[in-house]
C-alpha cells in the first residue's frame, strides 16, 4: 500500500468539498460514487481519470446499521446532494455507484437503488463497502475493516483479491449509546459530546469495552487467515485513539490512512463502471 498516493488522493477529495477541482468538458465521462452511511450520506465525483472533482456530504438519520429506515429523509437527501454536486460541476449526473455492508441482503440492497432512483440517479454497479475502500487503498495482503456509524464490515485480502467478507452491527451509533447512558444525556447530545474533540479521552475511556468488542469481531472474522496488518477506514475511526486500541486488543498492526470518513466513498465512485455486483 502506498500510504503517500493515498493521503494524497484523499486530500484533493477533501478539498473538493469546500472548491470543486474543475468544471467537465461537456460528454466528459464521470465516476459518481453514492454512499448511504448511518450517519452521513456522501457523493464523491471523479473525472475519467480517477481525479476527484467534487464531494458533497451531509449528516443523516434515515438509515440504521446500513438499512434505510427513513425512505423519504433518505431521498431528500441524496437530492440535495445530487443538486449541489450538480451546480458546482455544470453538468447533470445520471448515474452512480453504491455501496452496501458485506453479506447485505438483496432487499436491502434494492432500496438503496430505489433511493438513488428516487433522486435520478440509475445504479450500474453494487460493491461492498471495504472492497470499495480497498479500491482506494490498493492492500494487497491483510485486511480492510470500515468501521462506520451502524456496522464493521471485513475484508480479507491476498495478493489483492478479496477472500472473505463479512459485517457485524456494531459502529460508532454504538458508542454514542454507551456515552449517552453513561452521561444520562440525550443520543443527540452523547453524539455531540462524542465528535468534540476536547471530550476526546473520556469518550476512549467509556467506550473502550465497545471498541474492545469490534477488536473481537475482527478477530473473529480473519480467524483462519494469515493477516498481519489492519487497515481502519469508515467514519468512527476519526476517533483519535480507537487505531491504539484495536492494535492492542488484537495484537495486529494498524493502519489509518487520513481522512478515513472520505476513504469509502472515493472507492464506490471509482467502482462506477466497473460493473461490480
Amino acid at each position: 500500500m502506498d500510504l503517500t498516493a493515498v493521503h494524497t488522493f484523499m486530500s484533493e477529495v477533501e478539498r473538493c468539498r469546500t472548491q470543486p477541482a474543475r468544471r467537465p468538458g461537456e460528454g466528459e465521462e464521470l465516476r459518481v460514487g453514492l454512499d448511504l452511511g448511518t450517519c452521513f450520506t456522501v457523493i464523491v465525483v471523479l473525472d475519467g481519470n480517477n481525479r476527484p472533482l467534487t464531494c458533497e456530504m451531509e449528516r443523516s438519520n434515515a438509515l440504521k446499521d446500513g438499512v434505510v429506515v427513513d425512505y423519504h429523509a433518505a431521498c431528500e437527501t441524496v437530492e440535495r446532494l445530487k443538486r449541489r454536486a450538480e451546480e458546482k460541476l455544470g453538468r447533470e449526473l445520471y448515474e452512480c455507484a453504491i455501496a452496501m455492508p458485506p453479506g447485505t441482503e438483496q432487499t436491502d440492497s434494492r432500496t438503496h437503488r430505489y433511493v438513488a432512483q428516487a433522486a435520478g440517479l440509475e445504479v450500474t454497479d453494487v460493491i461492498d463497502e471495504p472492497t470499495a475502500a480497498n479500491l482506494v487503498l490498493g492492500m494487497q495482503d491483510g485486511a480492510v475493516v470500515d468501521i462506520g456509524g451502524g456496522t464493521t464490515g471485513i475484508s480479507v485480502l491476498k495478493d489483492g483479491k478479496v477472500i472473505a467478507v463479512a459485517d457485524q452491527p456494531t459502529g460508532g451509533t454504538h458508542l454514542t449509546l454507551v456515552i449517552a447512558g453513561n452521561r444520562h444525556i440525550s443520543f443527540d447530545e452523547a453524539e455531540a459530546f462524542k465528535l468534540d474533540a476536547a471530550n476526546r479521552m473520556e469518550v476512549l475511556h467509556l467506550t473502550t469495552p465497545v471498541i474492545e468488542k469490534m477488536g473481537q469481531i475482527i478477530l473473529d472474522e480473519i480467524a483462519g487467515y494469515d493477516v498481519k496488518t489492519l487497515c481502519l477506514v469508515g467514519g468512527t475511526c476519526c476517533l483519535a485513539g480507537l487505531d491504539g486500541i484495536i492494535e492492542r486488543y488484537t495484537g495486529i498492526p494498524v493502519i489509518q490512512p487520513e481522512n478515513a470518513l472520505l476513504i469509502t466513498p472515493a472507492g464506490i465512485a471509482l467502482a462506477h463502471g466497473s460493473h461490480q455486483t
